[in-house]
């Protein structure tokens, strides 16, 4: 039986890459969904919209957009932080394997509930709640931007001139067992008191 304690999930949580075809039932994502919504926002405004996407061909153009946004600019911005190990595995999600995912969730901010300057801090921990409880469920997902398609992604999602895209989550089973993340231990960034007294 899994251990589904808050610093299990936490331990466990990472992004999944490659999905099962097996489908999500809607009081799955619904309890996903829900456990998003309990983030803190800035001023309690709660300005997260989610649009649930499970059409194939909506989600092939999501998919498409992703790679595209990788292709042009994501990997050269990239590639020269990141481990060969790891870009690897970025580059197949991004050219096709986020495309197998049968649901994508995109999170969006509703500008007429917050302010632009609090965007981010209200929508990135519903995000992060959102991953936790994917993870819980036995789900794979992962957090990926697309900001500067956002025109694009709001045109085919039909969203109003106030609703702005933040984060797409693709969200399914995972193809295959994912092994814990690789985390550094905390004491190596942790300080007492002053930077200069390490933990």
């Amino acid at each position: 039986m899994t251990d589904n304690s808050i610093f299990s999930v936490i331990g466990r949580q990472r992004a999944c890459r490659a999905y099962s075809d097996e489908p999500v039932p809607d009081d799955v994502i619904a309890q996903v969904l829900r456990a998003a919504t309990f983030a803190p926002s800035a001023e309690n405004h709660q300005p997260w919209e989610f649009i649930v996407v499970r059409d194939s061909a909506r989600r092939s153009e999501i998919a498409r957009l992703m790679q595209r946004a990788w292709e042009d600019y994501g990997r050269a911005f990239s590639e020269p932080r990141s481990t060969p190990k790891l870009l690897t595995d970025v580059h197949r999600g991004m050219t096709g394997g986020f495309a197998t995912a049968p649901v994508w969730i995109v999170v969006a901010a509703d500008l007429d509930r917050t302010l632009d300057v609090t965007v981010q801090s209200s929508i990135y921990p519903a995000v992060q709640n959102l991953l936790l409880a994917a993870t819980a469920l036995g789900l794979g997902s992962a957090l990926t931007t697309i900001a500067t398609l956002a025109e694009e992604l709001a045109t085919l999602l039909a969203l109003p001139n106030n609703v702005q895209p933040v984060a797409v989550v693709p969200l399914g089973y995972p193809a295959r067992p994912l092994a814990p993340p690789k985390r550094e231990p905390f004491e190596a960034h942790t300080h007492r008191e002053t930077y200069d007294t390490n933990w």
